[in-house]
C-alpha cells in the first residue's frame, strides 16, 4: 500500500490534482499549435489513450490565440481535457493564452522580465482562476543559483524556490512545481527535497529521457521510485516518439504500482517448451486489454502447461500452450482446450464475460 504525501489541491480546468486526487497523466503535443486541425487530432489521440492533461507549445501570439479554436473543436468532439500553455520569456504570450482559455500556464516568473510584467501575468491568472506550473530543469536553472550550487539536485530545488518566492510575494499560491533532470538519480533527489520543502503539487518527469526503450526505462525508474515513496501528483513520460506512447508507458507505471485500475497482462519469456505461436497472441491480447479502460483484471499468456496454470494461478484468466492449442484456465484451474486458430477470439470473449 503506497501512502501518498498529500499536497495542496489545485484545479486545472475540469481536473483536480493534489491532496488524495488520482495521479494525472500528462503529455505534450509536438504539432505547431497554430495548426489547429493537426493539434486537435493529436490531442484527441492522447485523450483516447488515457491522457488527463495536455501541454501545447506557445512560441508566439498566434499559437496562444489558437488555444481558443482548439478548445472549441475539442468540445465539439466531446473531449474536455485541460490545456496547458507552455511559454518562455514573453509575458504577452502568457496573457494571450489565458485570454484564449488555457487551463494552466507553464512559465518561470523570473524569466519573463521585471516584477511589473510578472504581476500582469499573475493578475490575469487570478482573474481567470488559472494555476501556474513552475518548470525547472538542468538546462534552465537560474544563473545565480547555478553559480552557487552547480547542476545539482539542490540547485534545481533552489531555482524553483526563487520562482516560487516571486509568485508568493504577489499573493499567488495556485502553483504546481517540476524539477526535471535527464540524470535519474538527480531527478529523484531533487523531487525528494522538494517534497519536504513545498506544499505544492509536484509534476514528475525525467527530461530528455530519450527514445522509446531508453526513455521508458529511465522514466519508469525515476517516476516509479518517487511514486512508490508517495511523491508526485502528475506525471509525464518524455519520449522521442509518438506522444501517445508516453501515455501508454505512464499508464503502465501507474498500473504496476496499483495507483490506477488497469488490465494487467502477465506472460512468460518463452523457452524451448513453447509449442504454439505465443508472441503474436500476447501482443494482440495486450492491445485488446489496453482498449478496455479502467478495469481491473489480470490475464496470463503462458508458454506451456508445465508451469503455466501454476505460475499464473493468481491471474483471473489465462492460457497455457500445448501443441498447436492452448489450455484455458481461470484462477489456476484448467477449464478447457482451445485450438490455436481460435485462441485470440475465444480468450477475448471470456475476458469480456468477466468484466
Amino acid at each position: 500500500m503506497i501512502n501518498r504525501i498529500l499536497k495542496k489541491e489545485i484545479k486545472i480546468g475540469n481536473l483536480f490534482i493534489g491532496t488524495n486526487h488520482p495521479i494525472a497523466i500528462q503529455s505534450m503535443t509536438n504539432t505547431p499549435t497554430k495548426d489547429v486541425s493537426l493539434t486537435v487530432k493529436q490531442i484527441g489521440d492522447l485523450f483516447k489513450a488515457g491522457c488527463n492533461i495536455v501541454r501545447v507549445a506557445c512560441l508566439d501570439i498566434d499559437d496562444a490565440k489558437a488555444i481558443k479554436d482548439i478548445k472549441e473543436q475539442l468540445l465539439k468532439q466531446s473531449i474536455d481535457i485541460p490545456i496547458v500553455a507552455d511559454i518562455h520569456f514573453d509575458y504577452r504570450i502568457a496573457i494571450e493564452a489565458i485570454n484564449a482559455g488555457c487551463d494552466k500556464v507553464r512559465i518561470n516568473p523570473g524569466n519573463i522580465g521585471d516584477i511589473d510584467k510578472i504581476k500582469m501575468v499573475v493578475d490575469k491568472c487570478i482573474e481567470h482562476h488559472i494555476p501556474i506550473r513552475i518548470g525547472v530543469n538542468t538546462g534552465s536553472m537560474d544563473s545565480e543559483i547555478l553559480a552557487k550550487y552547480g547542476r545539482s539536485a539542490y540547485g534545481l530545488v533552489m531555482s524553483a524556490k526563487k520562482h516560487v518566492d516571486i509568485l508568493e510575494s504577489l499573493g499567488f499560491y495556485d502553483i504546481v512545481l517540476s524539477m526535471k533532470a535527464s540524470d535519474v538519480n538527480m531527478m529523484i533527489e531533487a523531487y525528494t527535497i522538494a517534497s519536504n520543502m513545498f506544499n505544492y503539487p509536484l509534476h514528475l518527469g525525467v527530461t530528455e529521457a530519450g527514445t522509446f526503450l531508453a526513455g521508458s526505462v529511465a522514466s519508469s525508474i525515476g517516476i516509479g521510485s518517487l511514486l512508490y515513496n508517495g511523491i508526485g501528483d502528475t506525471i509525464r513520460v518524455s519520449l522521442t516518439d509518438d506522444p501517445v506512447k508516453e501515455v501508454i508507458v505512464a499508464k503502465e507505471i501507474l498500473g504496476s504500482l496499483g495507483l490506477i485500475n488497469k488490465p494487467k497482462l502477465i506472460s512468460c519469456p518463452t523457452c524451448g517448451r513453447t509449442k504454439y505461436d505465443m508472441m503474436p497472441i500476447a501482443k494482440e491480447i495486450e492491445e485488446f486489454l489496453n482498449s478496455l479502460g479502467n478495469v481491473r483484471i489480470t490475464v496470463a499468456i503462458m508458454g506451456c502447461a508445465v508451469n503455466g496454470p501454476g505460475e499464473a494461478k493468481d491471474a483471473d484468466i489465462g492460457i497455457a500452450g500445448g501443441v498447436n492449442e492452448a489450455l484455458l484456465f481461470k484462477k489456476g484451474e484448467v477449464v478447457r482446450k482451445i485450438a490455436q486458430d481460435d485462441i485470440v477470439e475465444e480468450l477475448k470473449k471470456e475476458i469480456l464475460a468477466m468484466i
